[in-house]
Order: structure tokens, then C-alpha cells, then sequence
């Protein structure tokens, strides 16, 4: 039985309305001017504390889709501080795969504030950097992966990847894929390739980097796994030589992208690829490993082993933390001092981590997973049966669904619609350059909960797109 299900009746829908509906349309949208911001000695409280907030924090900053003060969350849902019970279907952009404030991650990262908080790698290793390490090496990583990189973010460990491959092959050059996202760090993005609003402003991107086409089919019928792969034999011979390029670069899952698997047939053309040239095949598993796929990682249902491994999110359940894999024959090129970082490896994520692996060890996570995932396409595709004139498709892996509207539709209408949820007491996010919603629940979610979110999205759906509010 899955520890995080616990029993209870969700809020009724209707009654959320006023009041989300007040935060997102009154005076909390958009940054406060300075003629609003209260007293600075005077403790600000509610929407006044949350304006703040907003006025202080960068521009750079995306503005947050849902204009909620969170509090407290456990399981698949969040509490605000208005006393709103949110239905949580983001798991913090793929974060809390275990649920929001899983009992046996919490206890172990308050245990291990008790022991030791923090302790760096340059000093010394923490008992539960050792023993999540021996972890990961005797069973949750490939076979031949036996060398570990911690860091804080998954962008941080795109770049020790990047490092890494480059390091052991003496050679410069990066190629990524389009759709895809590894960061908003200087390095990373420019391999990100999902949107460029990422990189407005941000130049001069790292060097030696080039971007090959990934099959997305149902937008295109040139864009299959074999036309992909005649353009990437193309760019390795008019754009950067075997001989010049290190790694290339892949979410086996776009994620910002708009959640669309990568053939399995395509990979295994970019394995085969890779070794034949002495090219090094980084798999970025930041969002779709630990389960999100109803896999632990997700190039499990394709069967092609990495020659390096990126993991975050899902890791440690919400406490910051990330790491690479590879082989000691990659490892070793990389002389001692040249990675690290204060806080890699911290002991209170490691704790969590370890709690986390013990849940998938003793807890049904991938099954529900994988149950929940049918369920909720199967819903999904009753209602594009419903309104095939708004619903081009349904895809997904386990509990990575996307759905993305017509091309017909408005510019902007998944965004609308991700707002619109949240006035029925769902959040739900938008992704991709292609209208798509992207369905992110906790892996722990349960049977009624799917049932609950999907009644919910499907009032909001039927409100924006109304066909007489479409004329």
C-alpha cells in the first residue's frame, strides 16, 4: 500500500473559484509599483507579503503561472495561505515524485539535520554521500556505471556531463537536439533548444555547439526516426567532423519540449552512432528519471545504456540535488580538483535520497505509475474523442503525459487553460512551442485523485474552449 495515500475527501470545486479567482484578476497579478509596496518596517501580511514578493524579486524571474501563497502541501496536494486545498498535478515541475512531503523523506532529512547538515567533499565524505553512492553503483545505475559526480541542479550536472566528455575525449564540440532543455546556465543554454525566450538577452552562448533535428512526427512527416537520422549524418559531415565532436546530447523524454518520447529506434541509432565514431551519448534523465516514466529511468524502455547518466529532480523528493554517472575508463581523464563544488553531495539531500530509493524499494511506486499513466490517457483520449477539433493528440510514458491542442487553436490557449484549471483547484502546466499541456501528477497519485483532476480539467477545457466562445 502506498504510505502517501491517504484517505480524504478533495475540496469542492466550486468553492475555490472566488477566491482563486480574486488572485488571479485582482491587484496580485503583475509587479507592484513603489507607490504599493507597504512600509518597509511594517510587517506585510497575505496578498500585501505576497506583492512584496513580487516587487523585490528579479524581472528575470518568470512570473508565476498561479498567484498562490503555499504554505504546506502533503501527498498531491498543496495548502495556500488563504486556505485554498489545491490539487497538485506539477509535483514541482517533476520534483516531488514521491508526493509533496513524503513521511519517510522528511523524517530522514530531519534526522540528518540532527547529525550533520552540511560537510564538504573537499573535507571529508558524509556517511550518507557513502552510502548512497554504494547505492546507486550495486543496482539503480547501468550495469558498467561505476563512477559517481554530485551536484545541486540539473544544469550544474549538464555541465559536469559536458566537462566530463570533453575531458575524455579531447575533443570540443557539443551536439543537442532541438526541443530539448539542459538549464538556463551560461553553458547550458545553449544547448537548450525547447524556446528562445530562455536565452533573450543572454549572449554570447558557449561555443562548439550544434543542433540536430528530433523526430517529432505527428508535427511533421519528415521528421521521422530515419529522416532524423540522415540530417545527423549530415551535420557529422558538414558541420562538425567525428573527429572534432565529444558528446551528443539527449532527453530520452522532451520535457519543456512539450513531453515527447524519443523513439526507441532512434536512440539506438544515436548509440550506434556514437560508438562508431568515439562520440560519447549523454542521456539528460534530470525529468524523467526516478519513475516519472513507470520506469526508474526512462532509456530502460529503449534498452540503450548511456556513456554518461544526468539525474536531479526526482532524486531526493524536493531536497536540492543532482549527479552524473559514467565509466571509470571516461572518469579518469578528468585530473583530481577540476569538479566539485560547496555543496555537492550535501548530506541532508543524500539522507533523502537514500529515503527515496528505500520507497521505490519497498512501495509499488512503478506500478501505480504505470497504472495511473493508462488512466489518465485513456481519459484524455475520451475527451479528444470528444472534441477532436481541439485535441490533435495524447502521448506519454507512465505519468509523463502531454497533450497538445490543434494547430488551429489560439496562440497562448495552453497557458489560458493552465490558468483556468487553477480556478477549479488544479495545477496543471503548460510546455512546448506547440500548444500542449503536460500532465505531471506525483507517481503516488491515487486512483480517485486522477478521477478528481481530470473532472476538474475538463470543466476548465469546456469553458475555454467553448465553441460559442470560439466563433
Amino acid at each position: 500500500m502506498l504510505s502517501t495515500l491517504a484517505a480524504r475527501r478533495p475540496p469542492t470545486p466550486a468553492a475555490l473559484v472566488p477566491a482563486l479567482a480574486a488572485l488571479r484578476h485582482g491587484a496580485l497579478r503583475g509587479h507592484a509599483t513603489a507607490a504599493e509596496h507597504p512600509i518597509k518596517h511594517e510587517v506585510p501580511h497575505g496578498s500585501q507579503r505576497y506583492a512584496l514578493a513580487r516587487a523585490h524579486l528579479m524581472q528575470g524571474l518568470a512570473n508565476p503561472i498561479f498567484d498562490v501563497e503555499m504554505v504546506r502541501a502533503e501527498g498531491s496536494w498543496i495548502y495556500t495561505e488563504d486556505g485554498l486545498d489545491l490539487l497538485d498535478f506539477t509535483s514541482g515541475i517533476g520534483v516531488t515524485n514521491l508526493g509533496h512531503c513524503h513521511p519517510k523523506v522528511v523524517a530522514a532529512a530531519q534526522h540528518q539535520l540532527t547529525q550533520l547538515c552540511h560537510g564538504a567533499v573537499a573535507v571529508g565524505l558524509s556517511k550518507p554521500l557513502i552510502q548512497l553512492t554504494e547505492q546507486l553503483v550495486n543496482g539503480i545505475l547501468p550495469a558498467a556505471h561505476d563512477r559517481v559526480m554530485y551536484s545541486t541542479t540539473g544544469a550544474e550536472a549538464v555541465e559536469n556531463a559536458i566537462r566530463l566528455s570533453r575531458a575524455a575525449t579531447g575533443k570540443p564540440n557539443i551536439i543537442c537536439f532541438q526541443g530539448g532543455y539542459h538549464g538556463r546556465t551560461s553553458a547550458t543554454l545553449a544547448l537548450t533548444r525547447s524556446k528562445t525566450a530562455y536565452g533573450t538577452r543572454n549572449f554570447p552562448q558557449m561555443s562548439g555547439v550544434f543542433c540536430a533535428p528530433f523526430p517529432y512526427e505527428s508535427q511533421s512527416s519528415g521528421m521521422g526516426v530515419k529522416e532524423c537520422l540522415f540530417q545527423l549524418d549530415l551535420l557529422l559531415k558538414q558541420q562538425t567532423s567525428p573527429q572534432d565532436t565529444a558528446a551528443m546530447i539527449i532527453e530520452p523524454v522532451l520535457g519543456e519540449g512539450g513531453y515527447v518520447e524519443a523513439p526507441p529506434a532512434f536512440l539506438q541509432g544515436l548509440k550506434e552512432r556514437c560508438d562508431h565514431h568515439g562520440i560519447q551519448l549523454i542521456l539528460d534523465e534530470v525529468q524523467t528519471g526516478f519513475g516519472r516514466t513507470g520506469r526508474m529511468f526512462a532509456h530502460h524502455h529503449s534498452g540503450v545504456t548511456p556513456d554518461i547518466l544526468v539525474m536531479a529532480k526526482g532524486i531526493a523528493n524536493g531536497i536540492p540535488l543532482a549527479a552524473i554517472s559514467s565509466r571509470s575508463d571516461i572518469t579518469a581523464a578528468s585530473p583530481p580538483g577540476t569538479m566539485g563544488g560547496t555543496y555537492a553531495g550535501n548530506p541532508v539531500a543524500c539522507a533523502s535520497a537514500l529515503a527515496v530509493i528505500d520507497v521505490f524499494n519497498t512501495e509499488p511506486i512503478l506500478e501505480n505509475a504505470a497504472a495511473r499513466g493508462k488512466q489518465l490517457q485513456d481519459l484524455l483520449r475520451k475527451l479528444q474523442a470528444r472534441r477532436p477539433d481541439v485535441i490533435k493528440e495524447v502521448r506519454g510514458l507512465g505519468l509523463m503525459v502531454g497533450l497538445e491542442m490543434q494547430p488551429t487553436m489560439p496562440a497562448y490557449c495552453a497557458r489560458d487553460l493552465s490558468i483556468r484549471c487553477s480556478s477549479e483547484g488544479l495545477l496543471i502546466l503548460n510546455a512546448g512551442s506547440f500548444e500542449t499541456m503536460r500532465f505531471i501528477p506525483p507517481l503516488t497519485v491515487s486512483e480517485d485523485e486522477i478521477t478528481e483532476g481530470m473532472k476538474r480539467f475538463e470543466t476548465a477545457f469546456d469553458e475555454v474552449f467553448d465553441p460559442a466562445n470560439m466563433r
